[in-house]
């Protein structure tokens, strides 16, 4: 079924966000569908990072609306997000360095035994079974998250999300400071996802990363949408120019802050 088809997992509709009187996102819209990377491209301060805090719930919007797999969401903070299964997996990963796998896993959300200990041996177990399926090699169950690789850090932050239902996963320079073999690895982890239905907006400053990993490309400017295209229909070059000029080429969708070719 193409995704044309479908309801979105997230509509983001005409949504405005100032600071001070300057608009830091205006009027933006993007979608996103089960199964589907949508990579969010523009320079610094173009409000793609606002957008996208707007969406998990750390700023609240001045105008416009979300939609969560067709209805509207009250989304107001971090806790209202999580409960519409929207994860966020910012580029710094939040991981406690100091505990293992099964650890970070459950932070704050622990499981514990009918004499109100901490279950090690449920959570283990749970972890395992997750992280089996995302990343079948790992095996550093009982070791702190602090000895492990860059790759292998990043499939424990994205085990943690999906571990409590994420539907809708906001990944922030997933691949920022990993060599290719790492960053391969996470482009496995996100193709895994992706086999699992799980929508990811992928915000990134690599325009190569990007159309390797993302099905669609939306691009923002000074805080409106540029416009959007599938990757198989515009080139790296056309992408740079609605980054830099805002010029929309042929085979992409305009915005309302576009010019088009």
């Amino acid at each position: 079924m193409s995704a044309d088809t479908k309801t979105p997992l997230v509509e983001i509709r005409d949504i405005s966000i100032a600071f001070g009187g300057i608009k830091a996102v205006d009027h933006a819209s993007v979608d996103l569908f089960p199964g589907e990377v949508v990579g969010l491209l523009g320079h610094n301060g173009a409000g793609k990072s606002t957008l996208i805090k707007i969406l998990s719930g750390a700023y609240p919007r001045d105008s416009g609306q979300i939609f969560v797999n067709g209805d509207e969401a009250h989304i107001e903070n971090p806790r209202d997000a999580k409960g519409y299964g929207i994860e966020t997996i910012y580029q710094t990963l939040a991981l406690a360095d100091n505990i293992d796998c099964a650890a970070n896993l459950y932070l704050g959300r622990e499981l514990r035994t009918k004499w109100g200990t901490l279950d090690d041996v449920a959570m283990e177990a749970k972890a395992r079974e997750v992280m089996g399926r995302l990343n079948p090699n790992f095996q550093r169950f009982n070791e702190p998250v602090s000895k492990l690789s860059g790759g292998q850090r990043q499939s424990v932050a994205i085990a943690r999300a999906i571990l409590f239902n994420a539907r809708i996963l906001i990944m922030d320079e997933p691949t920022a400071a990993l060599g290719p073999q790492e960053t391969e690895m996470v482009a496995g982890l996100i193709k895994q996802l992706k086999a699992d239905g799980i929508g990811i907006f992928l915000i990134s400053h690599d325009i190569h990363d990007v159309f390797d990993l993302a099905d669609r490309v939306a691009v923002m400017k000074n805080g409106q949408m540029v416009g959007h295209a599938r990757t198989e229909d515009v080139t790296k070059d056309e992408v740079l120019g609605m980054i830099i000029l805002g010029k929309v080429p042929a085979g992409a969708t305009a915005g309302p802050g576009a010019m088009v070719e």
